[in-house]
């Protein structure tokens, strides 16, 4: 690349008026005399608003770094200044622990575990009832470590350390207006939860189902049902009723809390005829809209029935390893994998919020989730655990209504899902907007595009992407990136503190591109499964670390780049993640089967050219050939998907073919599929 932007390259590549080239031109040329790592800072935050165009933002990116050395690894988009690292929460545990840097930090992480989650558990002030005499059984093996030796607690108990009076959650009203609990509001509506249900004889261990939008509401019925010592069976409220109901039937749910009808992106949808067409058990039902009777079944009951009858109860103190939450995971079977969280596992959510997010008790944290995956009780635990406030959006995080509510709500800490930044992008609806209160963002459930994450980066006048790549399995992340630490658009920086990863290929030797271990234990990381065998999905077959122990398959593939960064490749197993939620083949094959003239389909997911979220190509194969082409059989498939599995997942294109390529055991070779569409 030239030593100077030339005009020409912003007209070309960029889109800018030769006007407007020529002036920016000038400016950054002024300029490019500077190291990098000195002139980004500046051009980035003083040059490039936010309403140039995007390929204006990648094509002065380019040109700054034009001589960044290779062995540097991909080149940053953000550099903390003293200021930020020192105003950080891993600034102050490098003070506490009087290390010098973090990698220091990283490497006393992994070495001396037991002491970390220990400091950890008491920088967080979590609440117990009886103390732990050990943080971790040195007698137990890392795949089953236990944890919190003798303690007793409720881990709901910690998230109300902050003031009374401090703001727990800022929401937004149909209206446009927002709305705030305070943490007194949240723990009294919290107690009368759990109050009522003890009032209707549930027992703790029992297990409580949630299918519900993430409000407000849900959050203290959430948190109530943990308080009672109960369980919360979480399922999204997008989910079909044949997928309600497997759900419940796994998780053997006494109850379930729902809502009438969820207003979603302009559709109003019936989400208590869901519930009941899934058979589910008794329900407390909240009204999604203030018109007409709810209609009940019997037995069934309105949720201000159900609080009218409520006192408010003390929570129930359990052993650390004592089930909080069931959550589902796709597996490669067709039936989803049951991961419970204890009461520890909620301990690793806030860590990870802590350490990488950085947040922080005046921190306002927005993250479009649901409580049906991972990501929703993560920004339960992570905000609250942390005294931050929570910010919950009514609708669709799609449009501009979205970006209204952030910045009028002052969100300091946006979490995203790639194909939604992807939308923003392409459709401008955030143009204009005031982000100036976010301190970073971060980023999970897919692969990211890095040009993607410069435009959103360019939003909040260059402020930083945590990465963040994990699992519903290990409650939290095993790579990320922090705020003392460069950051380069769609790669992490590190892995998580507390957690070791190793790569390997497919004979077990280390390589810098290939499959994903752990090395356990870490707090965090599952130990059972509900009907499954725990140690044979993730510990079966799988290579022995120096100490002759079992790595922990997580399968991810995931390539280390130079200068200590990681980038993700997606899945190496027959699971993908489309729109942050991971579903596996078998159980999108399973739906499709229901089409007559189907012989058998094979789902993939198809990295984009330029990298970012997976799309979902379906290889078909008929009954009769050329009975279906692809266009008329995409949207049957899609339809088929809508209605009995989620709504959410779109398929990118359909191929038909004469046969499937299998191996001599029968199984698709979904590789060749993957290289048989890129030709």
């Amino acid at each position: 690349m030239p030593d100077l932007l030339t005009a020409e390259a912003l007209v070309s590549q960029g889109g800018l008026s030769p006007l407007e080239a020529e002036e920016l031109a000038l400016q950054i040329n002024a300029r490019s005399s500077q190291p990098a790592r000195e002139c980004w800072p500046t051009v980035s935050r003083e040059l490039l608003r936010p309403d140039l165009p995007p390929a204006v933002h990648a094509c002065v990116h380019r040109f700054v770094f034009r001589d960044w050395p290779a062995e540097h690894g991909p080149a940053p988009a953000w550099f903390p200044g003293e200021a930020v690292a020192q105003g950080t929460n891993i600034a102050r545990l490098l003070d506490e622990l009087r290390l010098d840097s973090y990698p220091q930090l990283y490497g006393w992480s992994i070495t001396r575990r037991a002491e970390f989650w220990d400091t950890m558990i008491r920088r967080l002030g979590i609440r117990f009832r009886t103390p732990y005499s050990q943080v971790l059984d040195p007698q137990s093996s890392p795949q089953h470590p236990r944890w919190l030796v003798g303690a007793r607690l409720n881990i709901a108990d910690s998230c109300f350390l902050a003031p009374p009076d401090a703001t727990a959650i800022r929401f937004s009203k149909p209206d446009g207006s927002i709305g705030e609990w305070t943490f007194g509001q949240l723990e009294e509506l919290t107690d009368r939860v759990a109050g009522g249900l003890q009032q209707i004889r549930l027992a703790p261990g029992d297990a409580v189902a949630i299918d519900m939008p993430m409000t407000a509401e849900s959050v203290a019925i959430y948190l109530g049902i943990v308080r009672a010592g109960c369980v919360a069976l979480s399922i999204a409220d997008s989910f079909a009723p044949s997928e309600i109901a497997t759900r419940l039937r796994i998780g053997d749910a006494k109850a379930i809390f729902t809502q009438d009808y969820v207003h979603w992106g302009g559709k109003r949808l019936p989400l208590y005829e869901r519930v009941c067409a899934a058979q589910a058990p008794r329900a407390v039902v909240l009204a999604g809209e203030a018109v007409g009777p709810l209609g009940l079944r019997p037995g069934d009951v309105a949720w201000h029935d159900f609080l009218d009858d409520a006192l408010r109860a003390a929570s129930v103190e359990r052993a650390p390893s004592d089930h909080t939450n069931y959550l589902f995971s796709s597996g490669t079977t067709g039936e989803p994998k049951t991961i419970p969280l204890s009461h520890v596992s909620p301990i690793k959510c806030a860590v990870d919020g802590f350490v990488h997010q950085d947040i922080q008790p005046r921190d306002v944290v927005a993250w479009p989730t649901n409580l049906g995956w991972m990501m929703g009780p993560w920004l339960i635990y992570a905000s609250l655990v942390n005294r931050a406030t929570i910010a919950l959006f009514h609708d669709a995080p799609t449009g501009r209504p979205f970006g209204q509510f952030v910045q009028d709500a002052r969100v300091t800490m946006l979490g995203v899902v790639p194909s939604l930044v992807g939308k923003w992008k392409s459709s401008g609806c955030m143009a204009a907007l005031d982000w100036s209160a976010i301190r970073c963002y971060s980023s999970t459930g897919e692969c990211s595009s890095a040009d993607d994450m410069l435009w959103l980066m360019a939003r909040a006048g260059y402020k930083p992407v945590i990465e963040y790549c994990g699992g519903t399995e290990l409650a939290g992340g095993y790579a990320a990136g922090t705020l003392v630490q460069p950051q380069v658009p769609a790669a992490f920086s590190t892995p998580t503190l507390g957690t070791e990863l190793v790569i390997l290929d497919e004979q077990g030797r280390p390589t810098e591109n290939g499959e994903l271990y752990l090395v356990p234990p870490a707090i965090g990381m599952s130990s059972e499964l509900i009907h499954r065998d725990h140690d044979e999905v993730y510990y079966a077959g799988t290579p022995l670390d120096p100490q002759g122990q079992p790595l922990r398959r997580h399968g991810d593939q995931v390539e280390a780049l130079p200068g200590g960064y990681y980038r993700a490749h997606g899945r190496t197993d027959d699971t993908m993640n489309l729109g942050g939620i991971k579903v596996s083949s078998a159980e999108i094959e399973r739906v499709l089967s229901s089409l007559p003239g189907l012989r058998e389909t094979a789902a993939v997911a198809m990295a984009p050219p330029g990298g970012g979220p997976s799309r979902l190509v379906i290889f078909a194969v008929l009954e009769v050939a050329g009975q279906f082409g692809p266009a008329g059989l995409r949207p049957r498939l899609q339809e088929i998907i809508r209605r009995d599995l989620n709504p959410l997942f779109h398929v990118h294109d359909v191929v038909v073919v004469d046969h499937l390529p299998r191996t001599s055991s029968n199984k698709i070779m979904r590789r060749a599929l993957r290289a048989k569409y890129k030709e």
